[in-house]
């Protein structure tokens, strides 16, 4: 497997419990845009938090924000980073191999680092990557080629991009 497209996939949690938008971002191999796609604010209401309960985010997250992003997207993509263990759900929904990118400062998989595995350093700290139970076989290859990029480019940083990205089109929106 050959990494040439990447997709990074994040949510931004608008202000005044007025909802969550979800986005992706497909970059090249050097992490230079190529699509950007994001969703219109989520606004759980009440009885669909009392109906879903803990399951909530998760539901949020995979059904609403990830199946739509990735049904939209133009681009072929070769992997799918995440920082929300919750989007790891996505891997039982479609084929890309969704996998969690975090440092020593976050959690890995459920709170656990025991199955991460790391692929490198951006220089201030160290990256791991981790993916849900059933691609965990997988995830030696998978560290290896992305071992080559994280060498080259740091795979956290496109995530702040989103999270920006996210506030300036809600801000467009809104008019402020």
């Amino acid at each position: 497997m050959e990494i040439s497209k990447l997709a990074f996939l994040e949510t931004y949690t608008l202000e005044n419990n007025e909802g969550i938008m979800g986005a992706i971002l497909v970059t090249d191999a050097d992490t230079k845009p190529l699509e950007f796609r994001v969703t219109a604010p989520i606004r759980p209401t009440n009885f669909q938090k009392t109906l879903y309960g803990n399951v909530l985010m998760e539901h949020i997250l995979v059904e609403l924000v990830s199946v739509p992003l990735l049904n939209a997207i133009n681009e072929q993509i070769d992997l799918i980073l995440v920082r929300d263990p919750l989007f790891l759900g996505v891997n039982d929904k479609q084929g890309v191999r969704v996998i969690k990118v975090f440092d020593e400062n976050d959690k890995g998989l459920n709170g656990k680092t025991n199955g991460a595995v790391k692929i490198g350093s951006d220089g201030n700290s160290t990256i791991f990557v981790d993916t849900s139970k059933k691609f965990s076989d997988e995830l030696p290859d998978i560290k290896d080629k992305l071992k080559n990029l994280a060498d080259s480019r740091n795979l956290i940083e496109p995530f702040d991009r989103l999270k920006i990205a996210c506030e300036q089109v809600h801000l467009q929106k809104t008019g402020d």
